[in-house]
């Protein structure tokens, strides 16, 4: 028997396209709306900056779309895989959020790249001057965190071997 219910899938896919969603809509606003300049929200240390992104995290591998369109559906398909293998225990529901929002954000940044080629980021903290970040970057950069601190302190080994054992239909 499937691990998770159509009803939990619908639900799923539902978060991911209201998640994505909003990703594209913070995304088109700031395209608009920052054209003439930045929207300094705190002085020296938090403001709204428009900038077209060709490569990834901070800046880095310009001008790689093909590669990060290609990793991007690799991850999708890795993290669809382990999301359906995610048992339905109300134990494992911090993994199955986590995995409905990286999911939206890497869907975010790959829509961005597939249509326009490039990432629309817009937010800026020039106090410590971190590189320029949107929506669907904090979606997957507080995913990966939180997922990774979740792994060290509160799941055992043993809670995660649904990865590695076989499905009844496999």
């Amino acid at each position: 028997m499937d691990k998770t219910s159509f009803a939990g899938k619908a639900a799923a896919l539902s978060a991911v396209a209201m998640l994505t969603l909003l990703d594209q809509i913070t995304k088109i606003l700031a395209a608009d709306r920052l054209a003439d300049g930045p929207f300094v929200i705190i002085p020296g240390v938090f403001e709204l900056r428009y900038l077209e992104n060709r490569g990834a995290a901070f800046g880095m591998l310009q001008n790689q779309r093909i590669f990060f369109l290609v990793l991007t559906v690799v991850f999708l398909a890795v993290i669809t895989y382990i999301y359906l293998r995610i048992p339905a225990d109300r134990k494992y529901l911090p993994l199955r959020i986590l995995s409905i929002i990286v999911t939206a954000g890497a869907i975010g940044n790959f829509i961005d790249r597939l249509v326009l080629v490039y990432v629309r980021d817009f937010l800026y903290f020039s106090l410590i001057d971190f590189p320029i970040f949107n929506v669907a970057d904090i979606y997957v950069t507080v995913s990966a965190f939180v997922f990774f601190v979740l792994v060290l302190v509160y799941y055992k080994d043993s809670d995660l071997e649904f990865l590695s054992e076989k499905k009844d239909n496999e």
